[in-house]
């Protein structure tokens, strides 16, 4: 059964991630439609990556998804039926929604990025511009917590990237690293590939390292007091991924041997710690 033929709820679910565990301490109205949203995300993200089509096929579906969503018309379909209404009742932009399926469907045929500059803007597409849909379904009051979101969905991003770069290479060729960096620092692409670090990629890995920091840091100083309280689901998934961050390089980015992650306890811990921290305001 693919995620397609899921309801959201299902493909929560089975995702097992760490924004469906981040989801929990939302109240009942606002889970359901983040779960709507992120079963949206997850779903045409499935089909860029679908390996039983070709392109020209998940360029055909992904564009039907797109005049959906642009259209504002359900079409029948368990996820985006709910996913098309979201921009009406939380009144966000549609585009929106048709700028995160631009950056999934960049992947399709994309497999390097040249510049740092270039990579960024493919980061806003499928991590910002999602972080600015959460922050409405959230609900936030401040317009500076725009800019929070998309820093930490910067700071999220390239935390993937790091944590990924073994198995991005390994099952799709895909290196997002910016080909002038591994130049910079000398790393070849056949040690990617062929998943052979030499110290110049540690090297190259510690610089990618404090750009994520840095953007998780901006983050922070971009939030405002009034509305940490609703950022609590943003917070606790800010709070995992720098902690996997942290761990990647206490490990030396041990990226093409295993995936870095959390256990279920620390990540309950966390869930705790910032549930307390919101309710009595610490």
């Amino acid at each position: 059964m693919t995620s397609g033929s899921l309801s959201p709820e299902q493909i929560t679910r089975r995702a097992k991630s760490n924004l469906a565990f981040a989801l929990a301490c939302l109240p009942k109205e606002r889970r359901r439609d983040m779960i709507a949203f992120y079963a949206f995300c997850r779903v045409v993200d499935d089909i860029a990556d679908a390996t039983d089509s070709s392109p020209e096929e998940k360029e055909a579906e992904l564009n039907h998804w797109r005049r959906c969503v642009e259209e504002g018309k359900p079409p029948g379909h368990p996820v985006l039926d709910e996913a098309v209404t979201l921009p009406q009742r939380y009144g966000f932009p549609r585009a929106w929604l048709g700028e995160i399926i631009d950056g999934v469907a960049s992947d399709i045929t994309k497999t390097r990025y040249e510049t740092f500059e270039e990579l960024l803007g493919y980061c806003y597409k499928v991590a910002s511009v999602v972080g600015l849909v959460s922050i409405e379904i959230f609900g936030h009051t401040n317009p500076a917590t725009k800019e929070y979101a998309i820093n930490l969905g910067y700071a999220l991003q390239f935390t993937n990237i790091i944590r990924d770069v073994g198995q991005d290479a390994r099952e799709t060729g895909r290196i997002y690293l910016p080909q002038r960096e591994l130049k910079k620092f000398g790393v070849m692409e056949s040690e990617i590939l062929e998943g052979r670090p030499s110290p110049r990629f540690v090297k190259m890995m510690d610089f990618q390292y404090q750009r994520a920091r840095d953007y998780y840091d901006a983050a922070q100083k971009a939030l405002p007091p009034e509305d940490r309280k609703n950022m609590v689901a943003s917070e606790i998934m800010a709070a995992i991924y720098s902690r996997i961050l942290e761990k990647l390089k206490k490990e030396r980015y041990p990226v093409f041997t295993k995936r870095c992650r959390l256990g279920k306890l620390h990540k309950l811990w966390i869930l705790g710690s910032h549930l307390i921290r919101a309710r009595f305001g610490r």
